[in-house]
């Protein structure tokens, strides 16, 4: 079946759905993709449908061009004179920016089916955050990540101090963001960063084989699997252990777990369906 393509409402973000795996491209390849607020806007909207839709099984979030996200628009905040207020009062700023970043990186994290952000090129500030908001990442092996933040004179957004800290710890998570090192595909893959380096022009294929396996994973399970790792990620031993145990027995009821042990039997591939 080919690929839908989606209506986004703005030629910033593409999307389309294909075997279940909705691909979100950030597409501003002359800015290194750099976020509008008519990019972010059509993310929030599309990850709010792709939560909801029972045909969306798996988000994949990349770059047009070389780069993946370069962040914010640095260029268009110097136009202005201010980079985070604007036309608003900073109380509406702040208030703006907390429904975003919690509409966007929290989306992705949050939202019981596996994100992946595949890399093309450079994931940088806001842009490196998205990627770390993501469950898996892929990473063409010229891609580079930095926190970028303090070479702009920012703190940091959008999650990449929370992400970046429970990913690499919190003594390496103050050297990258005090100071905004490069980190190349082979380090971001040593550090737990990334998950898989390839070749660039293996990118797509390698990112949609990765995508379609998850796709056509056992959706149920994948829903209670998120929810035990993310609330293991700041949660109490017995807490996550209680936790386990209400989604381990729940999965034990569905279909798609009939259908893995009757494969396992027959030794073949199971066929889930996400009940």
């Amino acid at each position: 079946m080919p690929a839908q393509t989606i209506d986004t409402g703005t030629q910033d973000l593409l999307a389309s759905l294909e075997a279940g795996v909705l691909t979100l491209t950030l597409n501003r390849p002359e800015a290194r993709n750099a976020m509008s607020r008519e990019m972010t806007e059509a993310l929030s909207q599309q990850l709010a449908r792709a939560e909801l839709d029972n045909a969306v099984k798996c988000v994949v979030l990349t770059g047009a061009g070389k780069g993946f996200c370069a962040g914010g628009d640095v260029k268009g905040m110097a136009a202005r004179g201010d980079g985070t207020v604007g036309n608003n009062t900073i109380d509406g700023a702040i208030h703006r920016q907390r429904v975003n970043q919690r509409a966007t990186a929290g989306k992705l994290f949050k939202m019981p089916k596996p994100t992946l952000a595949a890399l093309p090129g450079a994931a940088a500030g806001a842009g490196l955050s998205l990627a770390l908001a993501c469950d898996l990442r892929v990473m063409a092996s010229t891609a580079i990540m930095t926190t970028a933040f303090a070479k702009v004179g920012f703190s940091g957004d959008y999650g990449g101090t929370y992400f970046l800290t429970q990913l690499v710890g919190s003594a390496k998570a103050r050297e990258l963001y005090f100071l905004s090192d490069r980190i190349g595909a082979d380090e971001a893959l040593r550090l737990g960063l990334a998950n898989w380096v390839c070749p660039p022009e293996e990118l797509p294929a390698r990112t949609r084989e990765i995508a379609l396996r998850l796709a056509s994973g056992p959706t149920v399970a994948y829903r209670y699997m998120k929810e035990n790792l993310n609330r293991a990620m700041a949660g109490e031993v017995d807490d996550c252990l209680d936790l386990e145990a209400t989604h381990h027995v729940h999965c034990g009821q569905t279909e798609d777990h009939r259908e893995a042990t009757k494969a396992f039997v027959e030794k073949r591939e199971p066929v889930f369906n996400g009940r």
